[in-house]
This record gives structure tokens, sequence and C-alpha cells, in this order.
């Protein structure tokens, strides 16, 4: 036995230090109750302290995909009746921004009753230990999955998630609901002459394939007017007190080859680094 003294005494104490730092303890479990956001990696869940997402204000040329979701999101904040959502469509017209603004203005309304858990489209696998974990807390959750496709003959993340979706034996709790984006309606790849439009409503995908039908609700983005983009860039201009000229914002997106709420938060933030200011 050692002795108070022993030479022995701090080489151990080096060697115990040494073992706890190539094998740390494991992160205590995710507080599902603080947090405003998560961030699922398929084993365990890493707190967000602050939800960023634009005002639902802020978010021009989509009313009525902002009316369905926001509308959405605010009943299952209460505990009422709510669906699972596929926003689906043409890339940077607001999906994953809209998805969040939703759950900021849901959990302003609501004291905090709901909280928005982002898994990564490669940790699917993991989402019924995800269902399990938040099945047990009384708390409402929007599980988002991002830009979510499939490889061409992957059936499992399919199959899984139609599963989730129907009720089957590891169906989401009563207390989550989905909200997927993709860049097609029929979420999965399938291959595309460079003239095919790759959101057309009309694509026909096999239905062991095709997952749009078993959300309640399948929303569609579309590429934005002139009048559109023009309306969005105003909005944001007016928010932050910036002025413009519109054949100046025009040029901007042709250079760029696109219209977008994403081209036009660009430029209004190039208004803004001309002004000398942040945002």
């Amino acid at each position: 036995m050692l002795q108070a003294g022993d030479p022995l005494i701090p080489i151990l104490a080096q060697i115990s230090a040494a073992l706890d730092r190539l094998a740390p303890p494991p992160p205590s479990p995710a507080d599902w109750l603080h947090h405003a956001a998560y961030v699922w990696d398929g084993t365990r869940a890493r707190g967000v302290a602050k939800l960023e997402a634009p005002s639902l204000d802020l978010l021009q040329g989509i009313a009525l995909q902002k009316e369905a979701v926001a509308g959405n999101v605010a009943r299952l904040a209460a505990g009422h009746a709510a669906h699972d959502m596929l926003l689906w469509g043409s890339r940077g017209m607001g999906k994953s921004a809209l998805v969040r603004a939703s759950v900021v203005a849901a959990a302003a309304q609501h004291d905090g009753a709901i909280a928005l858990v982002q898994v990564a489209p490669d940790a699917l696998s993991s989402l019924s230990g995800l269902f399990a974990l938040l099945g047990k807390v009384d708390r409402r959750f929007l599980v988002f999955i991002d830009d979510l496709g499939f490889e061409e003959g992957d059936l499992s993340g399919p199959r899984a998630l139609r599963s989730w979706l129907e009720g089957g034996v590891e169906a989401r709790p009563a207390n989550v609901r989905l909200a997927v984006t993709s860049n097609r309606r029929a979420i999965v790849g399938r291959s595309l002459n460079e003239q095919d439009d790759p959101i057309n409503p009309r694509d026909v995908v096999d239905d062991k394939l095709a997952l749009a039908d078993r959300f309640g609700l399948s929303i569609g983005f579309h590429a934005c007017s002139q009048d559109d983009y023009l309306a969005i860039i105003h909005g944001y201009a007016a928010a932050l007190g910036l002025s413009f000229e519109e054949g100046d914002a025009l040029e901007w997106s042709k250079r760029r080859g696109s219209r977008s709420g994403r081209i036009a938060w660009h430029y209004v933030n190039e208004l803004a680094g001309r002004a000398g200011r942040q945002i």
C-alpha cells in the first residue's frame, strides 16, 4: 500500500491523467427542455442556445408556403394535431429558412414549447433512437432533415422514412413531427436529361421510392419571378434601412444567372457592405 510521500504517487497521477485524456468520460445527456434547437449526429445531441432565423415578415415571395408551414408548426407547438411536412423545389427559395423561422415564431408564441432538432441525412438510420428519446420528453419537437436525397438503388432509407411516416412499429411519437426539404418532390434521385426539369410536379416515380404522399403537407417552392425577387429585396432593405436601385438589383441577378431568395439576400449583403454596415 502506498504511503503519503511515496515517489510513485505523482507518477501514478500522471498516468491516470493521461488515460483520462485518451478516453474522456462520455458527454452528459442533452437537456431536451433547455435549448432552442439541437443537432443530432446519430448518437448524441448537441444543444444550440439560439436558433438563427430571419423574421417571418422578411420572407417575401412565398406567402402561401409561409402560411401553411408557420401555421402547421404553431399547431404542433400548441399540442394540436399537426402534419409531417415536405418542402420541395427550387434552391435558394427559403425552404430551410422558413422552417427555422416558423419554429422561432412558434416557440416565442408558446413559451418555448417547441424546439428544432436538425438531423444530417446520413444519420437517418439513427432516427428510431432519437424518437425514443424525444418521446419521453414533455415538449414538442420538429425533427428537421435538410436537403434530403437518396442514391440510386438505396431502398433502406426510403422504406424507413415511409415506416416512420405511416405509423410502423418504430413510428415517431405524438410530440414529434418531421420537416424535410428536398430539391425534388419525389425526394429520391433519378436519371435526368439536360432538358429535364427536376422539380416538375408531373414526375412519375416508382411508388416504392416516392415519399411525397406520406407527408400531410407537401409544399412546392418555385423559381422567383422578377417581381418576387424585387419584393424580397425591398422587404430586407426596408427592415435594414438600406436603399437600392432596382436596375442594379436586376443586374446582380443577371450576373449570377438566376433569381432566388438566396441571390436577393446576397445582394442585400452587398448593399450593406457598400454602406459600411454590418448585418
